[in-house]
């Protein structure tokens, strides 16, 4: 049992098991993760787990990496048995070392990049320094030479996408294939994969 806590984020959604394991194997497939070979796989921003979980099912060894800020993400995470990495995603700061390259880097529902809510309630978030600082940090730390990199982001607060044309021209000025609410980017700089190839 995980009772409410004051000023917690709204993790209510998270429990409804059938709905968030629905979510991910429509993941796993657009990833072609249920008919690929055994892949290396992080996923940053892991949650209460459940890609990691279904990434193990498909045969894949799977790392989560997230702040330990809500008992319920603990709790699923360590009854799914799947593994984690506790640590925190902060601007122009390399991302903890973990000792090898994945051929897969996943983060889904993107918020990492927020940094705190304005007066107005919009949400001040990084710059494109920040971006390219970490896009940086993971091609070449934690991305095999065919590697890709999945950023798939929330819809921002009026429902509107978070690729603006601003935004758009930024990633896809480091490589991205930009596709509806995700960015796809190689190890290489100067590729632009494709989703079907990963």
């Amino acid at each position: 049992m995980y009772p409410y806590r004051p000023n917690a984020r709204r993790i209510n959604a998270y429990e409804d098991a059938d709905y968030w394991v629905g979510v991910n194997v429509k993941r796993i497939q657009d990833l072609w993760l249920d008919r690929s070979p055994s892949l290396q796989i992080l996923d940053l921003g892991c949650g209460p787990g459940y890609f990691l979980y279904l990434c193990r099912l498909f045969g894949h060894e799977a790392l989560g990496l997230d702040p330990d800020d809500e008992p319920f993400f603990r709790g699923t995470t360590e009854h799914f048995g799947v593994r984690r990495v506790v640590a925190r995603i902060h601007p122009h700061t390399p991302l903890p070392g973990l000792g090898k390259k994945f051929d897969l880097v996943t983060g889904h529902r993107v918020c990492f990049h927020r940094i705190r809510r304005a007066e107005h309630g919009e949400w001040l978030e990084w710059s494109s320094a920040d971006w390219e600082f970490f896009i940086n940090d993971v091609r070449t730390r934690f991305l095999k030479s065919d590697g890709r990199l999945l950023l798939e982001f929330n819809r921002r607060q009026d429902g509107s996408s978070f690729f603006t044309d601003e935004w758009r021209a930024f990633f896809e000025s480091q490589g991205a294939r930009v596709f509806r609410w995700k960015a796809l980017l190689a190890a290489e700089p100067s590729q632009r994969p494709r989703f079907k190839q990963i």
